[in-house]
């Protein structure tokens, strides 16, 4: 009977030893970085230009998003594609003077383990050649969008700023 006692305790030991506490990912653990553009005025560069009504749409989704009296925004890039294609829309409020500009981002994809409780990441690389291309409807308005400069290639963090563009 001391045997069986002694075999139960350390089968209980064993047991308990291995567990470990419940996984959870903390909320200052590096996820997938968002794309971040700032905006600037196209007759003085060096100065931030706030958006007016600017909505940002995932073209082929439901995904669409809103910006006004910012200079700087965040959208999410596809993790399961080379691509993603927006629709950047000025005045976005009033048909009689919006503007539509289509920008498609080109990049590679890394995942990455971050850990058991928070999972994967992916990082993006932007297309060294061409890590966007800028069309417009098919009803030309003229763009708004007047340059687009890369300055960061690598979207590994939201710590600073990958795309400027110029209206």
């Amino acid at each position: 009977m001391k045997k069986i006692q002694l075999l139960f305790i350390c089968l209980l030991t064993v047991a308990f030893s291995s567990c470990e506490k419940d996984d959870i990912c903390d909320a200052t653990t590096a996820t997938t970085p968002k794309l971040i553009i700032e905006f600037y005025d196209i007759l003085n560069p060096t100065v931030k230009k706030n958006v007016t009504n600017l909505a940002v749409k995932e073209i082929n989704t439901t995904t669409s998003l809103a910006f006004t009296g910012t200079s700087k925004i965040q959208i999410p890039l596809r993790t399961s594609q080379d691509l993603t294609k927006y629709s950047f829309i000025l005045n976005s409020t009033d048909v009689a003077i919006d503007n539509e500009d289509f920008l498609q981002f080109n990049y590679a994809r890394q995942t990455i383990f971050v850990s058991r409780a928070c999972g994967f990441k992916t990082n993006f690389t932007l297309d060294s050649t061409t890590p966007y291309i800028k069309t417009e409807t098919s009803i030309p308005d003229g763009y708004w969008i007047q340059n687009v400069v890369i300055t960061t290639s690598n979207i590994i963090t939201e710590n600073e700023i990958h795309v400027k563009i110029y209206f």
